[in-house]
């Protein structure tokens, strides 16, 4: 039985509302913290791709504008501002610890197509082969809706499939998936094993994150059905004790794992 604790290959994906503070701005300690662990992960021989939200938001709040965008050409610029803004503090704090970075920036038309799908493919290999530690997110400068994954969790299950990876680890603000919004009902039992998705699983799901994010536990439920359907364990845990990404793949019950075997 698959479990994190044998995963060779790990997509970690991370959230706006994890790596910004409300003002928009990057929370240095937490981009800091996320690189050292998972820099410390890839020392102990697994591979690591990082799938990275963050862009919009970090542009945002660099280009002094009053919220988020909302006309797609205010969007992609933003975009285009945050991203170099990410990828200079990723190349920083991983070069830290002697790791490098690769960016790789998708959109949806590039893995519907067999052709691109495949280079795409032998793009990750090469880099992963090299010892890099590849750091995804949409393209959000050119991207309109209809080549737009939509969400980041949905990118990550994809980019998880594409890569062959072993387990998949959603980062969020929450524990993982409760049986009722713990936001409404502050008692709502924690659900730490979903060995499939059911109807059930999907009805419990919530609905829209932050203001800073894209994302819920709709769209992580959605990503955990891909995930599951290309033999990929998935699990959702609170990014903000990063402490967890050690407990999951040492054994310990953390989260909400979805697929394999309880912990």
């Amino acid at each position: 039985m698959k479990s994190f604790q044998n995963a060779r290959r790990i997509v970690v994906k991370v959230g706006s509302s994890s790596l910004t503070y409300e003002t928009g701005l990057i929370n240095i300690r937490q981009v800091e913290q996320l690189c050292r662990v998972l820099a410390d992960l890839k020392n102990s021989g697994r591979d690591i791709i990082l799938v990275s939200s963050g862009s919009i938001a970090v542009g945002t709040a660099k280009l002094g504008l009053g919220g988020r965008p909302q006309t797609i050409p205010e969007k992609q610029a933003a975009a285009a501002v945050g991203q170099c803004e990410l990828m200079y503090l990723y190349d920083k704090h991983f070069s830290e610890y002697h790791h490098k970075t690769a960016q790789v920036l998708l959109t949806r038309d590039v893995v519907e197509n067999p052709l691109r799908k495949r280079n795409v493919q032998n793009t990750f290999e090469a880099l992963l082969r090299m010892g890099a530690i590849p750091v995804v997110n949409e393209n959000d400068t050119v991207a309109t809706e209809e080549i737009e994954f939509g969400d980041n969790d949905t990118l990550s299950a994809i980019v998880a499939g594409l890569t062959g990876a072993d387990g998949l680890i959603l980062l969020s603000d929450i524990d993982g998936l409760y049986e009722q919004n713990p936001a409404v009902c502050p008692g709502a039992p924690l659900i730490r094993h979903v060995p499939a998705i059911t109807p059930y699983i999907e009805s419990i799901a919530g609905g829209a994150g932050t203001s800073r994010g894209t994302g819920g536990m709709q769209t992580k439920i959605a990503a955990a059905r891909i995930a599951l359907q290309a033999g990929c364990l998935m699990a959702i845990v609170n990014g903000g004790r990063l402490q967890n990404l050690y407990d999951l793949t040492e054994g310990r019950p953390v989260g909400t794992l979805f697929g394999g075997e309880a912990q």
